[in-house]
């Protein structure tokens, strides 16, 4: 095979340091297998798989492994949303009521005494952007030691004992009655907020998520291994979860943690999808091209320049999953992808307005239009962000540009 390097602007012995770097944490029992990719003006620079789908099976990693990409669905969701701005249905700043009018009359939560929960009426409409960058005020019901976490984890048992099939007009149905946990815009929680625009999507469009998703965005971009769900014929490609479970000594199986073996009631837009390294490599490609693959042009380059601008607003940054989130440092959040606004503060060389997203199973991407580059890695390793593969992924690919 020719080697692309050179034409995509990498010193290739430089991005030959990704080698040794990835493969050594199969070696070291770190992790049990992965597959990245990179590429920049169109020449695929790099590409390896290293370990195993299933280390005990002894199955080694295929160019089309299936992988649950969890998080990695917001950005797809999202573009999904975008296909629908482009149309002309609604702006950032649309209130969600316009489509939910539900959303119209959320309370917020101030605080609990003994006799219930403290509210007060919303002081600003819900809008898309909010939505969008988690400013919304929603939540994902995580945290038993948090108050409204404890709502939501009622309102889940409650639906539990139901048996009712979940959907995404009933998760979104069962939000509108719960409180938020601020006024919108005013901070950031990691939420269902991309699953409610996944529901904006059905409601807008006349048409299930997964419906859309297949018709305007996977069939277009030739991503033929993108679903909510693994068929049983297809079972054999799907790579084993693994983790450090709390207390485990060395890397462990979890076999619980599988997908639906066919199309599910409830199709997640916030987490729900299983992709090949090949397939989310079409959708960056997209991205990072502008707006269109092969002639296809899904989204207007001047949307496609509204992921590389901050819309969380002020009151809300910095954000991230902790007081001093370094993971996140020097991003702000854009249209349900990150977004890094402050190069010198997130510790590591790129550009202003890459932008990109990871999964609960340490999937992760990067989209950076100013390089033309994008960069994909693919593993199943939960918890998300154990080691810092991810941040030495990118390192390294940018010290391998020569121009």
């Amino acid at each position: 095979m020719t080697d692309t390097r050179p034409a995509a602007g990498f010193i290739t012995h430089r991005l030959d340091r990704l080698t040794p770097m990835l493969s050594g944490y199969v070696e070291r029992g770190e992790l049990a297998g992965l597959i990245a990719t990179v590429a920049r003006r169109g020449h695929t620079a790099y590409y390896e798989k290293f370990g195993w789908m299933d280390r005990e099976a002894r199955r080694p990693m295929r160019d089309d492994t299936l992988f649950q990409i969890k998080s990695m669905t917001k950005p797809i969701t999202s573009v999904a949303a975008m296909l629908l701005y482009e149309e002309g249905h609604f702006q950032l700043n649309t209130p969600v009521a316009r489509f939910i009018p539900a959303f119209e009359h959320m309370q917020v939560l101030t605080g609990e005494t003994p006799a219930g929960p403290v509210l007060e009426p919303l002081a600003t409409p819900i809008t898309f952007r909010h939505l969008f960058t988690h400013t919304a005020g929603l939540s994902y019901g995580f945290n038993a030691e948090d108050p409204l976490d404890r709502l939501y984890q009622a309102a889940f048992q409650r639906h539990e004992a139901s048996h009712a099939a979940l959907t995404n007009k009933l998760l979104v149905d069962e939000l509108a009655q719960l409180p938020l946990a601020f006024q919108p815009g005013t901070h950031w929680r990691y939420s269902y907020a991309i699953d409610v625009l996944g529901y904006l999507v059905e409601v807008i469009s006349g048409q299930p998520l997964e419906v859309f998703l297949e018709e305007r965005l996977f069939r277009p971009l030739g991503m033929r291994d993108t679903r909510f769900y693994v068929p049983p014929d297809q079972a054999s490609r799907l790579a084993t979860v693994y983790g450090h479970p709390a207390g485990a000594a060395g890397l462990q199986r979890q076999d619980h943690l599988q997908p639906p073996a066919e199309p599910p009631s409830y199709a997640s837009g916030g987490g729900g999808l299983i992709s090949t390294i090949g397939d989310y490599a079409r959708f960056a490609q997209m991205l990072a091209n502008g707006g269109t693959l092969d002639g296809q042009r899904l989204l207007s380059p001047r949307t496609v320049a509204l992921y590389s601008l901050n819309h969380t607003p002020a009151a809300a940054l910095p954000y991230g999953f902790s007081e001093h989130d370094l993971y996140h440092a020097g991003y702000g959040y854009s249209l349900g992808t990150r977004v890094l606004m402050d190069v010198s503060q997130s510790g590591m060389a790129g550009s202003v307005g890459e932008f990109g997203w990871d999964g609960a199973f340490s999937t992760y991407f990067w989209v950076d239009p100013r390089e033309a580059l994008y960069g994909v890695l693919m593993l199943q390793h939960n918890p998300n962000a154990y080691y810092p593969i991810a941040q030495q992924f990118k390192q390294l690919t940018y010290q391998a540009l020569a121009a």
